[in-house]
């Protein structure tokens, strides 16, 4: 019987050490992520810094490529080999993030991801770990929220949270569907379940047949 005890102990003791270890890892990936981003964030500002100056400096009225080509591709700034599409930005969550072309699991540890969809077609979908430096307080996200994400042609779209709800990892079709402008997700402790957020465009055009 001591025996028992004792080897119960001992496994209890190397499950907690593992439980700690798995946790100091995960702080410490998290810090990293979010030192990722932030550099690449800092990268991209002064691309659309620039992009903007130019725009001024046309003094241009046409519209915005998009609006007369909405299947355009996302224009693309590579930074340290990754193609980022623009950023995101989440006021009340004190974010601003970059945003990866497309995602993978290499990708995800350094940056949100686009993980389908276009901002253009309003029916972009972004995935990211739940770091706190990336989607990890998603949840705490209330309806009337803002979100705005620039393009790498310095487009600003402005949205609105409209709803959070919580689905299954196999629930794709959950996930995609609904007309949504903007969605954002990334997946509970543990993965059992996802937080999803739902935006919607909130600039007057997108709703006056200027915009698609």
């Amino acid at each position: 019987m001591k025996s028992k005890g004792l080897l119960s102990g001992i496994l209890g003791l190397v499950l907690l050490i593992a439980a700690l270890a798995l946790a100091v890892y995960n702080v410490h990936e998290g810090k990293q992520a979010g030192q990722s981003v932030e550099e690449a964030v800092e990268e991209l500002n002064e691309v659309l810094a620039q992009v903007q100056e130019n725009q001024e400096t046309q003094d241009s009225i046409l519209l915005p490529d998009y609006v007369l080509n909405p299947d355009m591709e996302m224009p693309v700034e590579k930074v340290r080999g990754v193609e980022y599409i623009g950023v995101l930005r989440i006021p009340v969550l004190e974010l601003e993030l970059s945003i990866a072309k497309d995602w993978d699991y290499d990708k995800l540890n350094v940056t949100p991801c686009r993980y389908t969809g276009s901002v253009y077609k309003n029916d972009m979908i972004l995935c990211a770990h739940n770091f706190p430096t990336h989607f990890g307080n998603l949840r705490s996200l209330r309806e009337g929220d803002v979100v705005t994400f620039t393009d790498m042609a310095g487009n600003e779209f402005p949205y609105a949270v409209t709803m959070t709800e919580i689905i299954q990892p196999t629930a794709v079709e959950d996930l995609m569907g609904g007309d949504w402008d903007l969605t954002l997700f990334t997946c509970t402790v543990g993965g059992k379940t996802r937080v999803t957020v739902r935006c919607v465009r909130t600039d007057p055009e997108a709703h006056m047949g200027l915009l698609p």
